[in-house]
């Protein structure tokens, strides 16, 4: 495995997501003809499921991060009362480009960690960007977890004659989550709640006019997760990575239900 040191300025990219059933209001079930009416009861406010779990940087600062839970490195600090935010690791595995059957590892490293700078909370998350030359990249930050954009071509560095590319979830090793398969579980079932509260206030505030287009960015979403997560160590055994992106897209849906709040939160940042 041919191994490469680069030295960079700045850097690092994102996309974010999550799934639940599109939870509409249904209809009761109509009573007996025989049995006498009910007097009318006012209705009981609806009440919304708990938000996804909102974090910042803190929630991933010292941990080591793998690229799907398998390889490289990533590694973040900050997020403190300052809120800055470096990038003291980042290390990608590739493929030659002149013999793709060859493994390649490329160490992005500077004299100081790298800057991160801070985009707000576009989509709901926390979203930062970090400046490297050879590999932009921006991600948003999930707890215990940073998500990466997938990207159309590969990094290429000429020089490490070493291509990379740093789309996925970068988290936990995948077997030390075994462990915590029943707590994943009972994570990604709040994060489904709040997907379906979410979709029924958008439904209710917009008159029922975005049903079908929610609908489909549902089923869309549930395709990129499944494309996403396949990747990552052990999915089927901890489900980490689906709970994980469920609750990226609680938190999507929680900021269009509430954007004076994300505003709130950009203008914090």
């Amino acid at each position: 495995m041919k191994r490469f040191f680069v030295s960079a300025v700045g850097a690092l990219l994102f996309c974010g997501v999550a799934n639940a059933q599109l939870a509409l209001p249904g209809a009761t079930e109509p009573g007996s003809a025989e049995a006498p009416a009910k007097p009318a009861t006012p209705k009981k406010a609806h009440k919304p499921a708990p938000p996804a779990h909102a974090v910042g940087a803190d929630a991933v600062a010292g941990r080591d991060l793998l690229l799907n839970g398998a390889d490289g490195q990533l590694r973040i600090a900050g997020g403190g009362k300052d809120k800055s935010v470096q990038v003291e690791k980042f290390t990608l595995m590739g493929e030659v480009i002149s013999d793709p059957s060859q493994k390649c590892r490329i160490d992005i490293v500077a004299d100081a960690p790298i800057e991160a700078k801070s985009l707000g909370t576009p989509e709901g998350l926390a979203r930062y960007s970090v400046d490297i030359p050879a590999c932009p990249l921006t991600f948003d930050v999930l707890d215990g977890a940073v998500l990466a954009p997938t990207q159309a071509t590969a990094c290429v560095f000429q020089a490490a004659d070493c291509q990379a590319s740093p789309g996925g979830l970068w988290g936990p090793a995948g077997p030390t989550l075994e462990k915590d398969a029943k707590a994943i579980a009972k994570e990604r079932a709040r994060a489904d709640a709040s997907i379906s509260d979410s979709l029924r206030r958008l439904v209710a505030r917009d008159k029922g006019a975005s049903t079908a287009a929610l609908s489909r960015e549902q089923n869309d979403f549930a395709a990129q997760r499944a494309d996403i997560c396949r990747s990552y160590a052990g999915e089927a055994q901890h489900g980490f990575c689906a709970a994980r992106l469920t609750q990226a897209r609680a938190a999507l849906l929680r900021a269009r239900v509430e954007p004076s709040k994300a505003a709130a939160s950009d203008a914090n940042n």
